[in-house]
């Protein structure tokens, strides 16, 4: 098992105060299931809220996103106290939820900070979706006094009852281990149980402390944090080897057999190995669509995404026709499965799950990991090609969009064509929930190019704060978040925080005017919404504070702002471009002006935060979202089953 959990030598901020979001190098943690046995440092901080803190910076997070509240303000001051921890301040939970789950994805954990069920209650919905997509996100909530429970007082924050169980009992179905911590006796015991859990299960925990708890001493927290170990889980060795032999021997005797990576790739910390079984084997490599960016796009046998109707070109066909495929992690669900139309059947099929081993119609395996299992797959396999061969027969390159007129008005397929080109090792693609998630799929990810997008929850809104949270954990690569106009609505807060944190995003605005996703699975006056000046609003949060230039201009309208400036002696050259600062903010209506955007972005402003609003006709989507919410509008409108 890997037994890499973070760099307990973590880098420390230049600053601990809250508005301090820069790192200089981050600390690395694989986003694998720990193993290994955790050691404190010593600490003369002997208090509960300086050994959470501890504890935190233990496992790798040295970035905790919060929002702050009175139940929550004491233990806030102690994990600032602490010199390798750094307080995020969010404009709302939710998007601090977000912004741990994005981190979460680039680092392996994250954490927030919230107040007692007002708080709890907003964050609720970040924290199911970082569960449905197995993210380990610790989810701390400052607590009512200690004195107050089991008494019948009514406290503020409350639905007005003296029960204080609400928000407890509602993280319950959306958390794999609940700590309450009321009194300092068993605290330590509760924390370490919660962060442990996290870890092993990678669900998120809800950890609640008193607020009158963190700065008190107490003799558990007097000395060295007592190390806890995390068990390796280990398979069934007699179950993996009968389930190494069945699937041998059904893929052996197969033809034409295939790889499909799933969504669970992550959980199980099996790329690597799935990769290693995809060279032994030879077999064509496909990817569902909700494990982008979890197998290198760049792999010999590669041919792209298995979306059933809308998979990329030539892929369906390939992976339906196989007379044995494996796939490694799936989820099938309605969205997934583009409405339950994907033509696979199950006798064709082995299913490998984190812990399981499904053989067509024949046996099942459990306690049988998939790390394990792949590898030893890996030795037993003979090389059989046979399916990329006949995948690179019927390939015909990609076409290009037609060349646009001069001026013409902005396409979608033109856009990114060019994001595609902005591409590289040094940089990650964040997806938005909407047309998006098609566009982006059929990007091509250079090595160590990173990708995340969230299917399974497929929660509008929630790119911005996980574009804050992942630029934080990996400072060293440009973020491209691609975010159309409703989902940038629900969420847009915070950009202000990524202003505060120096970041360095480029975010693209697909601005169509509505709900465009919602609109191809079932139109209707709802799916409109009211349009704002994004360029403006960026503006707004600017304030005339810090490094940012905005304006709603077309690159042409901006050279001509020089040209008048110049006129009247206001400015030199240099000296409006010392204008420019770290925000760049820009309206694009054609092609022409986006080039000049990016040149501009990656250019002059590559260490800067840009926002590049881009304007589109609003039935202008990708062929495959068409096809997908024809499907999934078919699947939402069965009429009910006879009774």
């Amino acid at each position: 098992m890997d037994t890499k959990i973070g760099s307990l030598d973590a880098p420390k901020p230049n600053s601990n105060d809250v508005v301090s979001c820069n790192h200089t190098s981050s600390a690395a943690i694989q986003p694998c299931l720990p193993a290994t046995v955790i050691n404190g440092a010593g600490c003369s901080d002997s208090t509960l809220g300086g050994h959470l803190a501890r504890r935190l910076v233990e496992i790798g997070v040295t970035d905790v996103f919060s929002v702050p509240g009175d139940f929550n303000l004491t233990l806030l001051d102690h994990l600032i106290a602490e010199p390798a921890l750094n307080l995020v301040g969010c404009c709302n939970e939710l998007n601090a939820g977000y912004a741990a789950d994005g981190y979460a994805r680039a680092r392996g954990v994250g954490a927030c900070v919230v107040t007692f069920t007002v708080g709890g209650l907003s964050v609720l919905n970040a924290i199911a979706g970082a569960y449905s997509e197995n993210l380990p996100l610790i989810c701390i909530v400052g607590g009512p006094n200690s004195n107050d429970y089991g008494t019948s007082r009514i406290l503020h924050h409350t639905i007005g009852l003296p029960d204080f169980s609400q928000e407890l009992r509602c993280f319950q179905t959306i958390t794999c281990f609940q700590a309450v911590v009321n009194n300092l006796e068993d605290a330590h015991e509760l924390i370490d149980t919660a962060i442990s859990t996290a870890l092993k299960e990678s669900k998120p925990v809800y950890i609640s402390i008193s607020c009158n708890l963190p700065g008190i001493p107490h003799p558990t927290f007097s000395r060295d944090p007592v190390r806890f170990s995390l068990s390796p889980r280990l398979s069934n060795k007699m179950g993996l080897e009968a389930a190494v032999e069945a699937a041998a021997e059904f893929l052996n005797k197969a033809v034409k057999p295939v790889l499909v990576g799933g969504p669970k790739l992550r959980v199980a910390t099996a790329s690597d190995a799935f990769v290693e079984l995809a060279d032994a084997c030879g077999y064509a490599l496909a990817v569902m669509p909700s494990a982008k960016g979890q197998v290198p796009e760049h792999h010999p046998h590669f041919i792209g995404t298995y979306w059933g109707a809308v998979s990329t070109a030539f892929c369906a066909e390939i992976v339906e026709s196989a007379d044995a495929y494996l796939f490694a992690g799936p989820i099938f669900n309605d969205y997934s499965s583009v409405g339950y139309s994907l033509l696979l059947k199950k006798e064709k099929a082995i299913i490998v799950q984190p812990d399981r081993v499904v053989i067509a119609n024949g046996p099942a395996f459990g306690c049988v990991l998939m790390k394990d299992f792949l590898k030893a797959l890996a030795k037993r396999l003979k090389h059989n090609n046979t399916a990329y061969e006949n995948y690179h027969r019927i390939f015909v390159p990609d076409g290009h969009p037609l060349k646009a007129a001069p001026r013409e008005p902005l396409r979608v397929n033109v856009l990114f064509q060019h994001i595609q080109n902005m591409l590289s090792g040094e940089t990650a693609v964040i997806a938005e929930t909407g047309d998006s998630w098609f566009n982006c799929q059929k990007l091509k990810l250079p090595k160590a190019c990173g990708y995340e997008f969230q299917m399974q929850y497929g929660s509008i809104g929630w790119s911005v704060g996980a574009t804050l949270g992942y630029a934080q954990a990996v400072p060293e690569k440009r973020v491209i978040a691609c975010i159309g106009d409703g989902s940038f609505q629900v969420t847009a807060q915070d950009v202000s925080t990524m202003l505060r944190c120096g970041q360095k995003t480029i975010i693209f605005l697909i601005n169509n005017g509505g709900y465009t996703i919602e609109v191809e699975i079932h139109d209707g006056p709802y799916n409109v919404i009211k349009n704002w000046n994004y360029t403006g609003l960026i503006d707004a949060i600017h304030n005339g504070e810090g490094k940012c230039w905005t304006a709603k201009v077309s690159f042409l309208t901006l050279s001509s702002n020089f040209i008048a400036l110049s006129k009247h002696g206001g400015v030199s050259k240099l000296e409006y471009l010392v204008l420019i600062h770290a925000c760049f903010s820009f309206q694009v209506f054609c092609e022409e002006e986006l080039v000049e955007a990016i040149a501009t972005a990656t250019g002059p402003k590559k260490d800067s935060l840009c926002f590049i609003e881009v304007i589109v006709h609003k039935d202008d989507t990708s062929k495959e979202l068409l096809e997908w919410g024809s499907r999934v509008s078919a699947a939402n409108s069965r009429p009910p089953n006879p009774q």
